[in-house]
């Protein structure tokens, strides 16, 4: 949509890899030096009231875009981090084995933090060729002897969409703890935290959020929020962060108390500002559009199209493969300046509110004459 597109700073050629790292707005640079540096800069004291002030605008837009509540969340320098941070937290860590449920599929990155989070931990892989979308798939393995869940509501190499409201379900008629990964559907997949009413949610902003790196964030459920004793503390995770007496500790009775030391405050008040952006333009409206243009794509290359068509069951992202002529595909695009990236079961091609026909069209016509 071409209001849209006017919004961001777009390279020449076409740029179709939003799943990887989506594109900055305009006015993010005004935006980050009013809130950050004008401060820093210009006032005779020092400027944390107002850089705080950029959290809670970030917990506030992340709130909005997911329908919950702001002080369920904390920032986080990334995923792995908070994923650690949570499973450390629990009463049952350190306690007994835990038996956890993911799939070959997650971002290898989650396995590596759970495999290393406790000593005492049990991982049950979901075999890769299975459909996560699937969600006969998830009542296979989701049973008494299983204690946590590890959901990724979209699957990035694949496209699929994970049936997230059902596996929690499910997960909760056993008694499983639900862990829910949403770095490739925020800002791009409407989601309800609220009506999912999963135990822990983590999602970062660098992707379809236009948000930058190191704007990572951990959602916890407030039903179980008051049972988690991070071990991985500071300042930060007072309750009165500025008390400063060394001999009382409070946790703060937020998600805040995941947050540790001195934060890293400049990530969030740049990802806040894009958040804020899609908050107001509807994610309703950001999937219609996405939607649109991978029909467009799926119905000019059927033959090529590896991930799921439906709309209840896709990503974002389409994968494409090619067989024999795959790699001289993948070169003829680079060529031809169109950005996308080639993983273990095709290339990735993810359009975006500022993405427009002539994106689908070029890369189509550059596929076919390859």
């Amino acid at each position: 949509m071409k209001q849209y597109r006017d919004d961001f700073h777009l390279p020449t050629g076409h740029y179709l890899l939003s799943h990887s790292v989506g594109r900055v707005l305009k006015s993010a640079a005004e935006d980050f030096h009013q809130q950050f540096m004008v401060p820093w800069q210009q006032q005779n004291q020092e400027p944390w009231q107002q850089w705080l002030s950029g959290i809670d605008r970030f917990t506030s837009a992340l709130a909005s875009l997911l329908h919950t509540d702001a002080r369920l969340f904390c920032p986080q320098t990334n995923l792995s981090s908070g994923l650690t941070k949570w499973t450390m937290s629990l009463p049952e860590s350190g306690i007994r084995k835990v038996r956890v449920l993911m799939s070959e599929q997650d971002f290898p990155s989650m396995g590596f933090a759970l495999q290393n989070a406790l000593d005492n931990i049990e991982i049950v892989y979901i075999p890769e060729a299975m459909n996560m979308h699937d969600l006969s798939v998830w009542q296979q393995y989701i049973d008494e002897q299983i204690d946590w869940v590890f959901v990724s509501h979209v699957y990035s190499n694949s496209g699929q969409q994970a049936p997230v409201a059902d596996i929690i379900s499910l997960a909760n008629q056993y008694g499983c703890r639900s862990i829910i990964d949403i770095a490739q559907s925020l800002s791009v997949l409407p989601i309800n935290l609220s009506e999912w009413g999963a135990d822990c949610v983590i999602g970062s902003c660098v992707k379809w959020s236009c948000g930058g790196p190191g704007a990572g964030f951990i959602w916890v459920n407030e039903d179980v929020l008051p049972y988690c004793e991070p071990k991985d503390v500071g300042w930060f995770s007072h309750q009165n962060p500025f008390e400063f007496d060394i001999h009382h500790f409070a946790l703060s009775e937020s998600a805040l108390r995941f947050w540790g030391g001195t934060p890293s405050v400049a990530p969030y008040i740049y990802a806040g500002h894009s958040l804020g952006y899609f908050a107001e333009l509807g994610i309703e409206q950001v999937r219609a559009y996405n939607f649109a243009l991978l029909s467009e794509l799926q119905a000019a290359l059927p033959e090529f199209y590896r991930s799921p068509t439906a709309q209840s069951a896709c990503s974002g992202t389409a994968i494409l493969h090619f067989g024999s002529r795959h790699e001289a595909v993948m070169e003829q695009l680079k060529r031809a300046g169109i950005a996308v990236d080639n993983r273990r079961y095709g290339i990735r091609v993810s359009p975006h509110i500022y993405n427009s026909q002539e994106d689908i069209a070029q890369l189509v016509q550059v596929i076919n004459e390859s």
